[in-house]
């Protein structure tokens, strides 16, 4: 028989490599790679003349014409970002920070399903592999849910929890994993929360989830750079990955799908953190505006798009004289590496003067918008700060802008312009396109079409803006 052998593996990237090393080669993390025990293989000769059982095809079409249905557990915001409930043998992954929210979450979801405000009652089970069954119950009863029918468990040993959810008689519906970096399998020679003891375990319990048609929901840690931490085989496993993002400081909480087998990607939910719990959050373009004051420089309303969801934010820009020789260039919400691409562009292509002056930028609300159309709000907000004269209140502004100043056009600029003029905004300015806006579209709001980042410095009158350029 052979021996089992060693390995050691980066648990930031899983890169594996046959002695230790300070820093991973593949990541550049430190102090990330451990020993692994890795099981001795069978000897060779054994069982290689033993044949496959043969595996049984199906048709792509379903001649019984059955009903795929999900679990719809009531909570509008959880249900749009999953695609509209949980179907039954799907696994989802949920990551984010520490401390912000996802046991709470996933508790008020669990109580939801098992019958408090489901139309159907489900059987489900919550295990903790971090707290006791009665820290759980103290959170329950904080948010009033204690009176739901949710089975608990504390518990670490996959195959404790697999033995005790392979039940015919009383199927498990739906199974919650607090977190996966807890859960390890005793064959392993491994601490929980290793590469090998990640994937094994999440490898187990998804094989018995979805040979019983249990949706399961692990909880994931994440990284100090926000990645979720482990294999990334862990993310290509599960059918949903979500991230659970928002800043500490402000009440507002995104849950955001990243992947989804079953739904859209780029889908978010708006939750709002209140003593009672999460509370969804319905209008989110009318919570985020809000506080907006009108006639502030700096200040520019953006026409987002998250998945299918239109949802008006405020960027705000501050452009200040740097007394330092490299200036700060501060962002939140937004990616810094865009926000260098735009001040570039308006230096080289519009001639404003913008490099030495400190620039800081801000989403307002806590959001982080990924999507290019930011771009000429963004660029507006930058010229309204360098010019000190306030943007119209009444306008809206999205697009994408290229390295030669063109603005180009984005995705659903109809969706967008039809949540702007509900919430009562009179103008748009939005890249030119090449087939004309619906006459519903113009009777809604005026449109100001855009072929040029020029186009914005010129919303400024031209004494202000020929004092800006170089």
């Amino acid at each position: 028989m052979s021996k089992s052998s060693k390995s050691y593996v980066c648990q930031s990237c899983g890169a594996v490599s046959g002695k230790w090393a300070g820093k991973c080669e593949s990541c550049a993390a430190w102090n990330s790679i451990a020993e692994e025990v890795v099981p001795a293989a069978l000897p060779k000769g054994l069982g290689h003349k033993k044949k496959g059982r043969a595996i049984s095809f199906a048709a792509l079409k379903d001649e019984a014409n059955k009903d795929y249905r999900r679990h719809v557990s009531g909570i509008k915001e959880f249900d749009r970002v999953t695609g509209g409930g949980l179907v039954p043998g799907s696994a989802i992954l949920i990551g984010g920070d520490p401390g912000i929210g996802k046991s709470t979450l996933l508790l008020q979801v669990v109580c939801a399903l098992s019958g408090g405000e489901a139309k159907k009652k489900s059987r489900c089970v919550y295990i903790s592999g971090e707290e006791a069954v009665d820290q759980v119950r103290m959170r329950a009863q904080r948010l009033g849910l204690s009176d739901a029918d949710v089975e608990l468990a504390s518990a670490t040993s996959v195959r404790d929890i697999i033995a005790s959810i392979d039940d015919t008689q009383n199927p498990v519906e739906l199974l919650v994993i607090d977190s996966i970096q807890t859960m390890f399998i005793d064959t392993i020679e491994s601490a929980p929360g290793t590469v090998s003891q990640v994937r094994t375990s999440a490898q187990e319990i998804i094989r018995t989830a979805k040979a019983r048609g249990i949706a399961v929901i692990f909880v994931g840690h994440v990284t100090k750079d926000g990645q979720i931490a482990g294999p990334r085989v862990l993310e290509h496993m599960v059918d949903t990955v979500l991230y659970f993002e928002g800043e500490r400081s402000h009440q507002f909480r995104i849950l955001r799908s990243v992947k989804n087998r079953f739904g859209p990607t780029d889908e978010i939910g708006v939750f709002e953190m209140a003593h009672q719990g999460l509370v969804e959050v319905e209008n989110p373009s009318a919570l985020f505006l809000s506080q907006r004051q009108g006639g502030v420089a700096g200040s520019a309303v953006l026409a987002a798009l998250e998945g299918t969801r239109p949802m008006l934010v405020e960027v705000q820009a501050l452009v200040a004289p740097s007394n330092m020789a490299a200036p700060r260039r501060a962002v939140l919400g937004w990616d810094p590496n865009r926000l260098a691409m735009i001040v570039a562009v308006l230096e080289s292509r519009c001639g404003l003067r913008l490099s030495g002056n400190d620039i800081f930028l801000n989403i307002a609300g806590g959001i982080r918008i990924n999507e290019p159309a930011a771009d000429l709000a963004v660029a507006a907000a930058l010229v309204s700060a360098l010019s000190g004269q306030p943007l119209p209140a009444d306008t809206v502004f999205f697009g994408e802008i290229g390295l030669a100043g063109e603005v180009r056009q984005v995705a659903q600029p109809d969706l967008r312009m039809k949540e702007s003029s509900k919430l009562g905004f009179d103008r748009a300015v939005v890249p030119k396109g090449k087939k004309e806006f619906a006459g519903s579209i113009k009777d809604m709001i005026e449109i100001t079409q855009a072929t040029h980042v020029q186009d914005i410095a010129d919303l400024f009158s031209g004494d202000e803006v020929t004092q800006l350029r170089a």
